[in-house]
Formats: structure tokens, sequence, C-alpha cells
């Protein structure tokens, strides 16, 4: 099957696809290898499976583990186009775009910061944060929200930081996006 590029003029969005839940990572592979056999490299950017760290207790102790936020949902950063729907509606364990009758609706600006996916809406404007080490920050987004802790790292060109908090009388390190905290006076 050959794709027609006939959309290089338009901006890449983030839509939602519904996967058959449970199968994320296969599906999230079976079109990353779409992709690779059809050369869509230039119009399908980035493929992404909603997660945050949540606080589980394992063998008595509380650990930060990867989990799914949206069960059943993958989020692709694309070029869309009637060829590319095609494309993707094919891929094993992918089920449809969400949308109306399965027509793909993009994702808005504000939903894409929401989710933490990167490079939210056209002008992937980067966020303006002056925090160094050894600030204090209050965690104003995910499982952690309301949490203080020290700033140990700063990575400003990936737009993260490395921050200890105290759980349970213990401190723990988490990295978290810009958009995720809020420095403290």
């Amino acid at each position: 099957m050959a794709i027609i590029d006939n959309n290089k003029d338009k901006e890449p969005k983030w839509y939602a696809l519904t996967v058959f839940s449970g199968y994320e990572n296969i599906a999230k592979q079976n079109l990353e290898n779409t992709i690779e056999k059809y050369g869509l490299q230039d119009r399908i950017f980035q493929i992404v499976i909603p997660m945050e760290d949540v606080l589980e207790e394992k063998r008595g102790k509380k650990v930060l583990v990867p989990k799914k936020t949206m069960p059943g949902y993958i989020m692709v950063k694309m070029i869309y186009g009637d060829d590319i729907w095609h494309a993707v509606i094919r891929t094993e364990y992918i089920h449809s775009f969400v949308g109306p009758k399965g027509r793909p609706v993009s994702i808005t600006d504000e939903e894409a910061r929401r989710l933490g996916l990167d490079g939210a809406g056209v002008s992937d404007a980067k966020i303006e944060l002056d925090v160094k080490v050894g600030d204090t920050v209050e965690i104003i987004e995910g499982s952690l929200s309301s949490f203080v802790g020290v700033v140990k790292a700063v990575d400003e060109k990936n737009q993260k930081v490395t921050v200890t908090v105290e759980m349970f009388g213990r401190e723990s390190e988490v990295e978290l996006g810009f958009n995720q905290i809020r420095v403290k006076q």
C-alpha cells in the first residue's frame, strides 16, 4: 500500500487512539512498525502511552510505580490525512481514533499540556521558570500534587527537574516537568 503525502503543509497535532485495553504497549510497537513499513516518519512524530508515577506499597515499602493513566488509549502526534487514517486503523490492536464515527478530532493544546504531552500546540512554547538547585518547590500536577520538595537537578533543555520529596518519613527523588511545579517564595 503506497501512502500519498498530500498534507505536508499542515502542522502536527495530538490525536487519541482507542486500543485494546492491556495491549497499549503492543499497539504502540505495531504502530511504530507501520510507520517504518510505510515510511511515515515525516507524518507521525510521536506515540505516547499516558503514564504517571503512583505511590504503592511493595514488601512493606512505599515505591513510585509507573501506571497507565488512560488504559485503552494511546496518544499520537501527527499530520492527519485520510491516507494516514487507513494506515493507523489497519494496525493490529488499534481500534479507532477518538472522534465522531471514528474520525479524529485533535486534542486541544490545554488537554495536551494536562496530559504532559511534549510539543503541545503549534508553537511548542517553552515554559520560562526561574528554578535552580536548592529551591523549594510545590508540586501542582500529578499523583504527588501538593507535595513540597527541594530541587536536586535542573534540565533546562528538556524542561525537567529532579526533586526530593519526603513521603512516609523517607526522602524520594522524582523527575517532574516545569509545568508540574511552582517555585515557593
